[in-house]
């Protein structure tokens, strides 16, 4: 059998380099900029900033910039602010339980 030696995508330096720069400023347009200096794909410079456990993912927002809430977590609040388990409130649409919540703080706060 013949021995086959694997080439590194990424040299030490250029992990160093790449570490650094991106823990000086986390974002993805630090990505983009290592993308090109590098000559690599964003997915790429991703993906080996995952597994050098720097990569820090942007937090999930919706159209209007507010960040994402599950339906269980909206269920567990309504159930904290009652003191009731209602297991299957989580069938209960996610604008119908953020009115319920909604409406539990309001009554909370009186």
């Amino acid at each position: 059998m013949t021995e086959t030696t694997r080439t590194p995508n990424y040299t030490d330096e250029m992990v160093t380099t790449m570490v650094a720069t991106y823990l000086d400023n986390p974002n993805k347009d630090t990505v983009v900029k290592l993308s090109s200096e590098l000559n690599r794909s964003t997915r790429s410079i991703v993906a080996k900033l995952v597994r050098e456990g720097v990569y820090q993912a942007a937090p999930r927002v919706t159209k209007t910039g507010a960040p994402v809430i599950r339906k269980s977590e909206l269920v567990a609040q309504i159930q904290d602010a009652l003191g009731v388990e209602v297991s299957t409130l989580v069938k209960a649409s996610k604008h119908d339980l953020e009115a319920l919540l909604c409406s539990i703080t309001t009554m909370s706060e009186r």
